[in-house]
């Protein structure tokens, strides 16, 4: 197997690692629940007028449920991790790297998810004990870090959906993705490629995105919220 095969189930292993830490810890497992709750609904807020925009509205919405959202993404996690050889194997690079950026960003969410509950020890989260977790956990060059997988990962599928080859082949396997067991994936492939397809360019959108979590993450750093 190549190392960016391994590389990427590396990534894939540290989230079932963090499932499985929070699985065996019930209270640790609802206070994580609740980081996740409140940054979605801090999400929502934050980009309120991009959901509110028929042109961004299908990316904003791919952004919190599917990148950042607090949803179960064991199933689809599962099914990547099973196809990661062939994909290396078998994808060009370019897509490929989307790959490892994206199972990377996935890693590093969810260890600062875990992180993040067990700092605030509550179910009850608010603005003022989210702030104080947050620098409780530091590690602002990895905050950093996260923000620039987000929006590499957004940059890559801009790019990616501007090729019709690429964007007719994967419609063509939805059904031999969900005969073989791959239907989690395929949707989420699909969902990425269709939001950003509809924006006709994405740059506008990944700059808002780009500006406003570093200006957030500056400003909880510093304890200004």
């Amino acid at each position: 197997m190549s190392d960016t095969a391994n590389t990427i189930l590396a990534y894939l292993q540290e989230v079932e690692q963090e499932r499985a830490r929070r699985a065996g810890d019930a209270a640790l497992s609802a206070c994580v629940a609740a980081i996740k709750l409140w940054q979605q609904v801090r999400l929502r807020s934050t980009y309120a007028d991009l959901q509110a925009s028929e042109r961004y509205r299908a990316a904003t919405t791919f952004f919190m449920e599917e990148l950042y959202g607090p949803g179960d993404f064991a199933s689809r996690d599962a099914q990547f991790a099973r196809v990661v050889p062939a994909l290396v194997r078998l994808f060009p690079s370019e897509v490929v790297k989307t790959m490892q950026a994206l199972s990377e960003l996935h890693a590093l969410s969810e260890r600062f998810d875990t992180e993040m509950g067990s700092a605030a020890a509550t179910e009850t989260i608010t603005r003022e004990i989210y702030a104080s977790t947050w620098r409780a956990v530091g590690q602002p060059a990895q905050r950093e870090r996260q923000i620039a997988l987000l929006l590499e990962v957004g940059g890559a599928l801009d790019r990616h959906t501007r090729s019709r080859m690429l964007r007719a082949s994967l419609h063509m396997m939805r059904a031999p993705a969900r005969a073989a067991g791959l239907a989690d994936l395929q949707s989420f492939l699909e969902a990425g490629f269709d939001a950003f397809g509809a924006m006709r360019g994405a740059g506008d959108f990944l700059q808002t995105i780009g500006a406003r979590e570093r200006q957030l993450a500056a400003e909880l750093f510093a304890g200004r919220n």
